[in-house]
């Protein structure tokens, strides 16, 4: 008896197991029918999530794959874009085994809409359809290409056989978005943020830089005003004052002088308006008429030319040249003005002009060795200011033919570009064709004896001839130009600076001993071996030769002597032309 209990026991085991194996869900224990959950299921009153847990979480894994097992299964419409209709025909593919159905309405950035139905056949995937808290809630956005951007869909799930059928879901009206091209601004920011610093310290420094000129003319002003004014300019009594020491005032001058105002005669600056405005700075040179001061007039620098008084006539004569209408040139000293002024109860006269740092040409061929181009800049351009004097310019308001009367390298002066001025024109006289007049002032003095031309030192000279005049400048350039070729280096050589004659007269010659060597023994400045060497030097001592021709008809003509030295500047290759044939300076 107690065996057949045991056995019946075993069978009833074995029983018991092999049920449970053919099937798990025996165990589990649910309070609702499958009817009723079908029931619950097609009214949504069971809402699908990422797990589909119809049980609690603390059961057991098993438990929930027998549940999903259990789940009843659906069949969807299943079509994409073009393929799907509203009234859905038999046509359409069909999915079975779903676990929902589902129907979408796509519209990307651009506007284009797409729909499609389809079904959900794995627990998995609902988490990437129907993951919405509420299936209805409306649209949403996401990037419905990767390519177009952002984009909007609208999903719509159910459960229940070909649920997914009909109307689609609808998308909110489409917005046009304007897309913008941002180079352009990003462009201007990055350009503000480039130059609008530069700009800004640009503005700065332009504020100092006024700042700082507003103090320099200021204090230039003071230190003006804190000087004695009997050096600087004279007081009223002073104009008034007559001249106890022999010296005459302005006021006086002028009352003496006689002027048309057509720019012919000496325009005379008044004391207030030129002498005050002027203030010495340093000495630069002392001669025979007087000295030469560097100074300061509106914050730039000039040059004051003080004559002593017993030089008056020089003065009255350079300043009525300097006056002369169309007299301007490159190569002719700069004029400013004139003025007469008292410095320790003695008249001095002014007269202002532009200032070369360099000096004059004496100076500057003492100091400084030349290449080929540098002499043919400095003699074109003497050349080229000589032949401005000596042309007389026809017109209402014309200018007359001028003769300089006392060239040479100490009254040129170098410019910073290494051109020539001519400058000192105390002897010039004036001379016009229409009345033929030759005017050559009241000043007594001579020019310098060293420079001076054999017709002049033999006496010999037509002083009613103007062309006699022009050929004394010719002689005296031709010396000129020696001084220049001296200086100039060939073959890495150049001669020390020496003036002409300097080997036959002493430092200070008499008109006697220049007579003796120039007229009766015929002597001429010697012309080194090394320029027969060098074609533009040769051509150099060729030109010098009919300058200073003994014989005043045979001397070239200024503008010959430039034409020619054109040519010979063409034919160098060491000097640099423009295209239009000038010197580069």
């Amino acid at each position: 008896m107690v065996l057949l209990k045991f056995l019946f026991s075993v069978f009833l085991a074995n029983f018991c197991l092999a049920s449970i194996e053919h099937d798990p869900g025996i165990l589990l224990k649910e309070s609702l029918d499958a009817k009723h959950l079908d029931h619950k299921y097609n009214n949504g009153e069971i809402v699908i999530r990422n797990s589909i847990d119809a049980t609690p979480r603390t059961r057991h894994n098993k438990s929930k794959r027998r549940m999903k097992m259990k789940k009843k299964r659906f069949k969807c419409h299943v079509c994409e874009s073009s393929e799907c209709k509203n009234n859905t025909s038999l046509g359409d593919y069909v999915c079975e085994n779903a676990i929902t159905c589902w129907k979408s309405t796509v519209r990307d950035s651009s506007g284009n809409e797409r729909v499609s139905r389809g079904c959900t056949t794995k627990f998995e995937h609902l988490p990437l359809y129907c993951s919405q808290k509420d299936i209805n809630a409306g649209p949403k956005k996401r990037d419905a290409s990767a390519l177009s951007g952002l984009g909007t869909y609208n999903i719509e799930c159910c459960t229940g056989d070909f649920c997914n059928n009909g109307s689609f879901p609808s998308l909110p009206q489409f917005k046009t978005e304007v897309t913008t091209d941002n180079s352009t601004d990003d462009m201007l920011k990055l350009s503000l943020a480039i130059f609008g610093p530069v700009f800004i310290v640009g503005l700065f420094a332009i504020a100092i830089i006024l700042c700082m000129r507003r103090n320099h003319k200021r204090r230039l002003i003071d230190a003006r005003n804190s000087k004695d004014a009997d050096i600087y300019y004279a007081s009223d009594d002073l104009l008034k004052r007559s001249h106890a020491c022999g010296d005459s005032t302005l006021r006086e001058y002028f009352d003496q002088s006689i002027t048309s105002g057509s720019g012919s005669g000496l325009p005379l600056l008044i004391q207030r308006t030129l002498a005050r405005q002027v203030t010495l700075a340093e000495c630069i040179g002392r001669g025979r008429y007087g000295e030469v001061w560097r100074a300061i007039w509106h914050g730039e620098n000039v040059a004051v030319k003080i004559f002593f008084s017993r030089d008056e006539e020089s003065w009255k004569r350079e300043t009525e040249i300097y006056s002369t209408v169309l007299l301007r040139h490159e190569n002719i000293l700069g004029y400013i003005g004139s003025d007469m002024t008292s410095r320790n109860s003695c008249t001095q006269l002014w007269l202002i002009t532009h200032y070369y740092q360099l000096g004059s040409l004496f100076d500057h061929l003492n100091r400084t060795a030349l290449t080929h181009h540098q002499m043919m800049t400095i003699c074109l351009s003497i050349s080229s200011g000589l032949v401005h004097l000596h042309t007389e310019i026809f017109g209402k308001q014309g200018k007359p033919a001028i003769a300089h009367r006392d060239l040479k390298s100490k009254n040129i002066l170098v410019k910073m570009n290494g051109q020539c001025v001519i400058a000192d024109m105390g002897l010039a006289v004036t001379h016009t064709q229409k009345d033929g007049k030759i005017d050559i002032g009241n000043n007594p003095k001579v020019g310098t004896k060293r420079y001076m031309a054999p017709e002049v030192l033999d006496e010999s000279i037509n002083m009613e001839c103007f062309e006699s005049l022009r050929r004394g400048d010719i002689y005296a350039l031709g010396l000129v130009y020696w001084e220049v070729c001296r200086r100039t280096l060939s073959n890495g050589i150049a001669e020390e600076y020496k003036v002409p004659y300097y080997d036959v007269v002493p430092s200070d010659p008499s008109f006697e001993e220049m007579r003796k060597v120039v007229c009766v023994e015929g002597f001429r400045p010697s012309i080194p071996n090394r320029w027969t060497s060098d074609p533009l030097l040769n051509g150099m001592s060729k030109l010098m030769k009919e300058c200073w021709h003994h014989n005043p008809n045979v001397r070239l003509p200024a503008l010959r002597i430039k034409k020619s030295l054109y040519k010979m500047a063409s034919n160098d290759e060491n000097v640099k032309l423009t295209y239009n044939g000038e010197i580069c300076v």
